[in-house]
């Protein structure tokens, strides 16, 4: 325990960069990931602006991606994140690295809840003059909203789990922490209380996210 005390500097570092790079790759993550499912859905057989080729190509990419272990996905990224970062290791590195690996989830967890939109709605939207994009900005997403802040909340809790594997790896955040003052110098109190923080930062989190879809699917 005394080690503990003396660690707390570097322990509420570690938290502090765990949630930077968890924010950091959730935007940059929704932003890409966002794009991606819409593209998906737009283009897919029956969308709104269908496109066998694009959808397909789209597709592929994803489905290439997606499956790559993220330990595995964020080396083989490390010519990318030097050239984007500057370095491929740090919390920046971390936080670019995780943001790219969660686009392609994020893709396909926003296609999947566009797709359970129903026909009708959109329907009666295009009966009434609406556009292919007008459709999807004012009524497919909106119908859609509540359970996207679902799946979004499941990928932050995936992102904060990825941070603490990049710390594997040079990342920092609270898993590089656990690693190097924990395990590594035989400090079980030190591992467990990053761990505990994890926890609570995961628990924040999906209690938020359930709360906001409450909210949004009740209206």
């Amino acid at each position: 325990m005394d080690r503990l005390f003396e660690l707390q500097p570097e322990f509420w570092q570690a938290a502090v960069e765990t949630l930077y790079m968890a924010t950091i790759a959730l935007v940059m993550s929704g932003i890409l990931g966002t794009i991606i499912g819409a593209g998906l859905y737009v283009t897919r057989p029956g969308g709104l602006l269908a496109n066998r080729a694009v959808y397909g190509v789209i597709g592929l990419v994803v489905n290439f991606f997606r499956p790559i272990p993220f330990v595995i996905f964020i080396v083989v990224l490390t010519p990318l994140t030097r050239v984007v970062v500057g370095t491929s290791i740090g919390v920046n590195a971390g936080a670019f690295a995780i943001g790219i690996a969660a686009s392609f989830a994020i893709g396909r967890i926003v296609e999947q809840h566009l797709v359970s939109v129903p026909a009708g709605v959109l329907e009666a939207a295009r009966a009434m003059g609406a556009g292919p994009w007008r459709i999807l900005f004012t009524v497919a997403i909106p119908e859609a909203l509540g359970p996207l802040i679902l799946g979004y909340t499941f990928v932050v809790v995936a992102l904060i789990d990825m941070t603490a594997m990049a710390g594997a790896i040079g990342g920092g955040g609270l898993g590089a922490f656990a690693l190097d003052y924990g395990l590594r110098q035989f400090e079980p109190y030190v591992m467990w209380a990053a761990i505990v923080l994890i926890v609570v930062f995961v628990h924040l989190v999906q209690t938020l996210g359930t709360w906001l879809a409450r909210r949004i699917m009740r209206r």
